[in-house]
C-alpha cells in the first residue's frame, strides 16, 4: 500500500513541477514564484519517497504517525487559504460596489 502512495506522490509531484514550469513559460508566474513552487514540489516528492525523514520532527512535536501531522497541516492550510480567499473576494466586492455607484451617479 505504501508503495502505491509513493508512486502516486511521485507522479503528482512531477506533474505539478511540469505545470509550474508551464505557468512560468506562459508568463503567469514570476521567477520567484516558480522557484518557490518548484522547490515546494521537490520537497513534496522527497517526503513522499522518504517519509522517515520527518520522524525526528514528528516525535518532537508529539505526533505518533506522519499521517496525523499531514492532516493537521492540511487543515491549517485549508483554513488559511479559505480566509485569504474570503478577504480577496470581500475587497473585490467593495471595489465593485464603488464602481457601480460611480456609474449609477454618472447616469443620473
Amino acid at each position: 500500500m505504501a508503495l502505491a502512495i509513493q508512486i502516486f506522490g511521485l507522479l503528482f509531484g512531477l506533474f505539478m513541477v511540469y505545470y509550474t514550469f508551464l505557468k512560468y513559460k506562459r508568463d503567469e508566474f514570476t521567477v520567484k514564484e516558480s522557484s518557490f513552487w518548484i522547490i515546494f514540489w521537490a520537497l513534496f516528492i522527497v517526503v513522499t519517497q522518504k517519509p522517515e525523514i520527518l520522524d525526528p520532527f514528528l516525535t518532537k512535536w508529539g505526533f505518533v504517525r506522519a499521517m496525523d501531522f499531514f492532516v493537521v497541516i492540511g487543515f491549517i492550510f485549508l483554513i488559511g487559504a479559505l480566509f485569504y480567499t474570503y478577504t480577496i473576494v470581500r475587497r473585490n466586492q467593495k471595489m465593485l460596489e464603488e464602481i457601480v455607484r460611480k456609474i449609477a451617479m454618472k447616469k443620473k
